[in-house]
């Protein structure tokens, strides 16, 4: 067997544990170990020497793995993890959602429309859209009920409202993009802040347009909210935005690394809850174990890719692939939206992050042969894995809501308010393909 079919192989085979259920962590380094120990052991020309190549291959996991892990800039993720779960447990997530509330109310779809921007800026602190989706689905979901909002609608905007923390920033996914492809992840992160804010004004225009077309979806409020609440409410936002200036202007401004500003972040947050007299035993308690159980999980995964591409490099797949792409006789924009067709697919039954390290080893060569920036694919990346998080049949965003809110919505409810978002998410991502200077303007002024 040549080394182009070897690597396909894998691949199918890897696609096949994933759709077992096999966790992707697991599946990854499996199919990653065999595969260098079948390249090492069955070199070409000579009999299989399986002992050499399990040697050689155990040497390969001994050493390459572990150098990535202890990369200075992967500790950005534990500590962006730990800035949201902190503002979520000592109560900004909280202030910020009423604050939002108070002013937007008495618009059509008012609740949803807050809850949107709460959304956003629980991302804001939290890099990761489980977390967003999750915290905002105990925050708005029951609120929304209780104003006799569609429960579609309720649920629906959460569960997409919840993929802006993939792209506002910090995002826990541009981080690991930028690692794996050796770009600067200040760049990057600030990439994310203008296609996050289109993606959530394209959230707010469909709320509006549907409550107004269909005011029984959202009844507004019955209580009347004075200005006197609504300036007061302003004082719990400025925790969120303290801690946004802190960490996204310290690296705009060039000052600290984005490793520095999570740290920055993380200590800020402690920092903040603590001048707010709102530190709790119990709340650090959840805080600190939360952090530590989802960067168990990103490591264990990242540490199975490390592996998988160590494999798919070794036998030259990304070349073949880039090799045909080029030859192909279609424009390089075509092969974009073929892409964004797979990761759809891809979405429909696969985790964000697995589907990132499971592609970029065999497409980034392909995208760069091409001649497109690597910032705007990865913000396009990036917002393709938000649709596939909403996307049935998985849609790991819903299933995470359905976790928080528990049995007050059916399952096939949440997808079917869903479905009008991704109608919004496929008209910005045409935008951003169209327009690249949304995704770069500002990493090109960094």
């Amino acid at each position: 067997m040549d080394l182009i079919t070897l690597g396909f192989t894998g691949i199918g085979v890897l696609i096949f544990l994933i759709m077992l259920r096999v966790p992707i962590a697991v599946a990854l380094g499996l199919v990653g170990f065999v595969g260098i120990m079948l390249v090492l052991g069955w070199p070409a020309g000579r009999n299989p020497d399986f002992a050499r190549g399990f040697s050689a291959a155990f040497n390969y996991l001994s050493f390459e793995p572990f150098s990535f892990v202890t990369s200075f800039s992967l500790v950005a993720i534990p500590l962006f993890l730990m800035m949201g779960y902190v503002a979520f447990h000592f109560g900004f997530t909280h202030d910020g959602y009423t604050a939002a509330r108070a002013w937007l109310s008495k618009l059509p779809g008012g609740l949803a429309i807050a809850s949107v921007l709460g959304s956003a800026m629980f991302a804001a602190v939290s890099g990761s859209s489980m977390a967003t989706a999750a915290a905002m689905g105990k925050l708005a979901v029951p609120e929304m009920l209780r104003y006799k909002y569609d429960k579609g609608l309720a649920t629906g905007t959460i569960a997409a409202a919840g993929t802006l923390g993939a792209l506002i920033p910090p995002s826990i996914l541009m981080i690991i993009y930028g690692l794996f492809t050796e770009l600067s992840i200040g760049k990057l992160l600030i990439a994310g802040l203008l296609p996050g804010l289109l993606s959530a004004a394209g959230y707010v225009i469909l709320i509006i347009i549907r409550a107004t077309i269909n005011p029984s979806l959202a009844p507004p409020a019955d209580h009347h909210i004075t200005w006197t609440e609504r300036v007061t409410s302003l004082k719990g936002v400025w925790p969120i935005i303290v801690l946004f200036i802190l960490v996204m202007g310290g690296i705009y401004a060039g000052i600290v690394t984005a490793t520095e500003a999570a740290a920055i972040g993380a200590a800020g947050t402690w920092a903040l809850a603590a001048l707010a007299r709102k530190l709790n035993v119990e709340g650090a308690k959840l805080s600190i174990l939360e952090t530590v159980t989802q960067s168990a999980a990103i490591f264990a995964i990242v540490v199975g890719a490390k592996i998988f591409v160590g494999f798919i490099a070794m036998t030259g797949v990304a070349g073949y692939l880039s090799d045909i792409a080029l030859g192909l006789d279609v424009s390089p924009i075509v092969i974009i939206l073929a892409l964004s067709v797979v990761y759809i697919i891809l979405g429909t039954f696969m985790d964000p992050l697995g589907i990132m390290l499971l592609t970029l080893p065999v497409i980034i060569p392909v995208i760069d042969n091409l001649g497109y920036d690597l910032i705007w694919f990865g913000v396009i990346m990036v917002k393709l894995l938000e649709i596939g998080m909403i996307t049935p049949p998985v849609g790991l965003n819903v299933f995470v809501l359905k976790g928080a809110i528990g049995d007050t919505v059916r399952l096939e409810t949440i997808f079917k308010g869903v479905t009008w978002f991704l109608f919004a998410d496929v008209i910005v991502l045409v935008i951003l393909i169209m327009f690249p200077w949304i995704s770069l303007v500002l990493p090109r002024s960094f």
